[in-house]
C-alpha cells in the first residue's frame, strides 16, 4: 500500500510541475511556447540512469559508467533549467514565464529524483512491478 501511496504521489506533484510549464506558455501575458522544448529533457534525464543500473554489475561502489551516467544526467538538468534563460534574455519569452518555468523544472526534476528514491533502491519494490 506504501507504493501506491508513494505512486499517487509522484503523479501529483508531476501534475504540479506540468501545470507550472503550461501556465508560463498559455498565460494571456506569456503566450508563447517555446518553453515547451523543456519536455524533451524531462524524457532524456532519466535515460541514462536507467541505462547505468542495467549495465552495472553492483550497486555499492561506483564505477566509470555509473559516474558517466551522473554525469550526462547533470548536463541534461542543467541545460533544462539553462533553456529558459537563453530565451528570456534573447527577449523570445517574458521573464515571468521564466520563471514559471524553472519553478516546474523544479517541481519536475525532485518528482523524477523521488521516483528513483521510492523505486530504485531496494529489491522489494522496483519500477518493473508497475
Amino acid at each position: 500500500m506504501a507504493g501506491i501511496k508513494a505512486l499517487v504521489g509522484l503523479s501529483f506533484s508531476g501534475a504540479i510541475g506540468l501545470t507550472f510549464l503550461l501556465l508560463g506558455c498559455a498565460l494571456e501575458q506569456y503566450g508563447v511556447y517555446w518553453p515547451m522544448f523543456v519536455l524533451i529533457f524531462y524524457v532524456l534525464s532519466p535515460i541514462p540512469t536507467f541505462i547505468s543500473r542495467r549495465l552495472s554489475d553492483d550497486s555499492e561502489s561506483s564505477n566509470a559508467c555509473r559516474e558517466l551516467a551522473y554525469f550526462l544526467t547533470t548536463g541534461i538538468v542543467v541545460s533544462s533549467f539553462g533553456l529558459p534563460v537563453v530565451l528570456a534574455r534573447n527577449s523570445t519569452i517574458e521573464w515571468g514565464a521564466c520563471g514559471l518555468v524553472m519553478t516546474g523544472n523544479a517541481v519536475i526534476f525532485l518528482t523524477i529524483f523521488g521516483f528513483f528514491v521510492v523505486f530504485g533502491g531496494g529489491d522489494d519494490w522496483s519500477w518493473e512491478q508497475w
